[in-house]
């Protein structure tokens, strides 16, 4: 690994340490050319909350990698938030 990618993975280790110490629920979002997937995790990063991604049925009709597919899958993830009693993520 060169020096540039160490240090994005130290700091991106760094924000999840605190916010696992703080307790902070956060969202994950993780993009592939095709796909887009989505999570709340709980504070104590051992549970996700919520999930989604354009691989539900919901949503798999429609086109997966682009703009609007990401905004469907934004809504849904924030419905099941919603109902999992999350309000706000980090």
């Amino acid at each position: 690994m060169n020096t540039k990618t160490q240090a994005r993975l130290r700091r991106a280790k760094k924000s999840r340490v605190q916010m696992r110490t703080a307790g902070t629920v956060r969202l994950s979002v993780h993009r592939t050319p095709r796909h887009i997937y989505a999570q709340v995790i709980s504070g104590d990063s051992k549970t996700v909350l919520a999930q989604a991604s354009t691989l539900d049925k919901a949503l798999r009709s429609d086109a997966t990698g682009n703009v609007t597919a990401a905004g469907a899958v934004g809504k849904l993830v924030a419905e099941r938030a919603k109902a999992a009693g999350v309000s706000s993520v980090a």
